[in-house]
């Protein structure tokens, strides 16, 4: 047992990573394949081509096997994590017919299947129409079928990018019930598709034939064949294990499993999840997502462009430090950690709303992002540290949401994602939060998540709690500073909660007034 390791295979919106965990989750070899997040045909679209997604696959893995320490007769099993919502339609042969629409695509469609009389009287009893509304235009695959007929009429298969990447290597149409978080017709309580007088049904241009076999994470999908061997370097023989969507293994990764832990993910989505045994809807008629664990409930509250905020400013701001850093041989991170710094807590008052991008109902499809309170003595550090304290303030909110709707309080905190990287994110969030806040002993606590759900379900650990327990652990923690903790509760409290609601109307007015955003 001591020497077995576990490939985990982390397709993220950015990179693909081929990580070997050992059984006490120490990372023994790394690889990583960047590639570019999206290309964008049109306005608001976001889409990616998946034979990229299986070539830098490919290319990690072959790259993995040339790390010191990477032994191949040592892998004891392979299980993929990769990014949520990302839609892949294929034919009778597999082959995708269309570029993968990423969850950052942004387009709508007006012609999608109408629900039933009586679905349509219970959603507006329950004032939710709105809500049905939006998931009927945004489900990707009535958009397909509305704008590109011949290529749904082909469509054999709808899958994730999960589901895509499992046939891809071992030749089955098959998926994780932890990876089902998109507009598909996925029953959020049972974890199962959708019985077939569910509202979905009506709603989504989709049948059950379309849809690929579920099974929980920890099942053994297939194994690894020659073919795919040859093009991967993986053993053939080598099983595959389901385990779960990338922020749902982030969770179990940094050792959250009791509903107290929250658990905060900077990364490309910013987010915060706590684990849960009951279904607790934080936002009224939002469910939660499938946890990494079976039959558990991960308590979502997400903040849709997070950290791409953070990348965002770095590459319209940060070319001093950028350039600094390739001339000192050191890290970008280190760089832009001094520059928040050298600002004072609180940003001298400039107060950041991270909404870049609209959400459902908190906040709603009419929200935009919003800066306030500048003036002559700002500078482009107060802005970047604005940029940190704001999707703080966002999660906090996310966490008071929690709190109220689960009954239960969140006492520690743990972050992961690239995010939890920056001592300055680390200490602001503590300050903000008022919480001891913890980073995982590892940075990829995605891989590290899928690798525990492999663990457990080729017998390594009897359960998910012991495999957690044997392969997680805190590294730093950082204590709230009294002085900022008390100034942080008041700008959050008097100004930031108050913000929205404030600002809301006229977001609308902008959009009615320029056009923008328009459908695209």
């Amino acid at each position: 047992m001591t020497h077995r390791t576990i490939l985990a295979i982390d397709n993220g919106t950015q990179s693909v990573r081929a990580i070997l965990f050992d059984l006490h989750g120490n990372i023994v070899a790394k690889a990583q394949v960047h590639f570019e997040s999206y290309f964008s045909a049109h306005p608001g679209w976001a889409e990616h081509d998946p034979e990229d997604y299986w070539q830098s696959l490919c290319r990690a893995c072959n790259e993995l096997w040339r790390q010191p320490g990477a032994d191949k007769a040592a892998v004891a099993g392979v299980a993929v994590t990769t990014q949520r919502g990302t839609v892949i339609n294929v034919g009778i042969d597999g082959v995708p017919l269309r570029p993968a629409i990423t969850w950052l695509d942004q387009r709508r469609t007006d012609a999608a299947p109408q629900v039933g009389m009586w679905w349509n009287l219970a959603f507006r009893l329950a004032r939710v129409k709105g809500t049905i509304d939006y998931f009927r235009g945004e489900a990707e695959v009535n958009w397909i079928k509305a704008h590109q007929p011949e290529v749904w009429a082909r469509t054999h298969k709808v899958l994730l990018l999960s589901g895509y990447l499992h046939f891809r290597l071992c030749g089955r149409y098959v998926d994780s019930t932890g990876s089902q978080v998109a507009y598909l017709p996925f029953d959020y309580k049972r974890q199962r598709w959708a019985g077939p007088r569910d509202w979905k049904w009506q709603a989504l241009a989709i049948t059950p034939q379309m849809l690929p076999e579920l099974v929980a994470p920890g099942t053994v999908i297939g194994r690894i064949d020659a073919a795919v061997a040859a093009m991967t370097g993986i053993p053939a023989g080598t099983p595959l294990l389901a385990a779960a969507a990338d922020k749902a293994c982030e969770v179990i990764g940094a050792g959250c499993q009791a509903p107290h832990i929250g658990c905060l993910s900077y990364g490309t989505t910013a987010t915060i999840n706590t684990t849960s045994r009951r279904y607790v809807e934080v936002t009224p008629f939002i469910p939660p997502y499938p946890a990494a664990i079976p039959d558990t409930y991960s308590t979502e509250v997400q903040i849709f462009r997070g950290y791409w905020m953070v990348n965002w400013f770095k590459e319209q701001f940060g070319h001093h430090e950028r350039a600094r850093a390739l001339e000192e041989d050191v890290a970008p991170e280190q760089l832009f950690d001094e520059l928040v710094n050298a600002v004072p807590a609180g940003a001298m008052g400039l107060m950041l709303q991270p909404y870049w991008s609209p959400g459902i109902r908190v906040p709603g499809p009419e929200a935009k992002g919003a800066i306030i309170g500048f003036g002559d003595v700002h500078t482009r550090a107060h802005v970047y540290r604005a940029i940190l304290e704001g999707l703080a303030y966002a999660l906090r909110e996310g966490k008071e949401r929690t709190e109220k709707r689960s009954g239960v309080l969140i006492t520690e905190l743990r972050v992961s994602g690239g995010g939890s990287q920056s001592d300055a994110a680390m200490q602001l969030t503590a300050d903000i939060f008022g919480l001891p806040t913890a980073r995982p002993h590892v940075y990829e606590t995605s891989g590290l998540g899928a690798a525990i759900a492999a663990a457990v379900g080729l017998g390594l650990y009897p359960d998910f709690a012991a495999a957690i327990a044997g392969m997680t652990r805190i590294g730093r923690v950082f204590e709230p500073i009294a002085a900022n903790r008390v100034m942080y509760d008041r700008l959050y409290r008097q100004v930031y909660r108050k913000m929205y609601a404030r600002l809301q109307p006229m977001y609308a007015q902008i959009a009615e007034i320029t056009g923008y955003p328009k459908k695209p």
